[in-house]
């Protein structure tokens, strides 16, 4: 005889219901990297787009770090930390393999016994975190789901490498999912492209450092990934668009990877987005964040009013793996 087995039924939809972001004090201008490498000023704007970046002091760990941010993110969000049933944390630099941060996180928030796990998605790892948190939601595992994206890619930084010391900060942005009536986080198109895994990693894995080797840097190949995230990328930010029922008319708000500003000027020119869409530019004072940079991004624009709540935002990261996500969400 076959059990028949009891299923729960969460919320028809999910929606973002708050943001929050945290950036370290220390700000780090162009001029403090020209230190260590043999180029300019006008160099790595032209390249990136980036002026500043933030690097964590000794006391901004990644667990402080996302506990700054997610404490926004709750608030912003009108619910306590009691209220959360499920903490997730993409990071790449959390050097404890385990336990998760996000116990250690969930812990001090004040969450009571949620479920609590680290991802590994790269530059992608936030918008997994959503597509995960909204799973749970919908499935009746949760009511309100943590996603938070945390990076210390300075100490994954080699500061001699003229073609990455440039490009990394520091910092946290969280997002508090909760149910919805109503569609707000649209179909993920998402995805990994393992055969070009190599051309972004660590320098030495963790099991073949020793002590005293030079310490395990990130790497790239940077005109192979720009390519990459130019072309394929700006289609897979279609599919989404074409996913969720939206064109690119509809659209109020574009906040990609925060990677490169010649890979974001070139996705807005190969979708054609039209003039009245708000563009995620943080790469310049902020640099590349990783997991950090779309939820960073969104909270800044929001902060300062380049979008409103309810705005229609398309949402894509794209690094290491290589992995993508792409989404269309409403902006609490």
């Amino acid at each position: 005889m076959t059990a028949s087995l009891n299923a729960r039924q969460g919320a028809p939809f999910a929606r973002i219901l708050g943001v929050g972001g945290y950036r370290p004090t220390r700000v780090v201008p162009n001029e403090e990297i020209l230190k260590h490498i043999d180029s300019s000023d006008e160099w790595i704007r032209s390249r990136s787009g980036i002026a500043t970046r933030h690097w964590a002091d000794e006391d901004e760990t990644v667990a402080e770090m996302a506990l700054a941010a997610s404490g926004k993110a709750i608030a912003d969000a009108g619910i306590t930390a009691e209220q959360v049933d499920a903490v997730i944390v993409s990071t790449v630099s959390h050097f404890s393999q385990t336990p998760s941060v996000a116990t250690e996180i969930a812990h001090r928030l004040g969450a009571v016994r949620p479920a609590a796990f680290d991802i590994s998605a790269a530059c992608a790892g936030f918008g997994y975190g959503l597509t995960i948190g909204t799973g749970l939601i919908v499935a009746g595992s949760a009511r309100h789901v943590l996603v938070i994206g945390v990076e210390r890619l300075s100490d994954l930084t080699d500061r001699t490498d003229r073609s990455t010391a440039f490009l990394f900060g520091d910092g946290a942005g969280s997002a508090v999912l909760g149910p919805s009536q109503q569609p707000a986080i649209g179909p993920t198109v998402w995805g990994s492209e393992g055969d070009k895994a190599g051309v972004i990693g660590q320098t030495v894995p963790w099991d073949r450092y020793r002590p005293g080797d030079k310490f395990p840097a990130l790497r790239q190949e940077g005109q192979t990934v720009f390519r990459w995230a130019v072309f394929e990328m700006a289609k897979v930010a279609q599919e989404a668009l074409d996913a969720a029922g939206i064109t690119v008319d509809q659209l109020d708000v574009f906040i990609p990877h925060q990677a490169n500003m010649r890979i974001i000027d070139s996705m807005v020119k190969a979708l054609k987005l039209p003039d009245h869409v708000a563009v995620a530019r943080d790469v310049e004072t902020t640099g590349n964040t990783s997991a950090a940079s779309i939820p960073l991004a969104m909270e800044r624009m929001l902060a300062t009013g380049q979008a409103k709540s309810g705005d229609t935002a398309l949402v894509i990261g794209f690094g290491a793996g290589l992995v993508y996500a792409a989404t269309v969400v409403t902006l609490p």
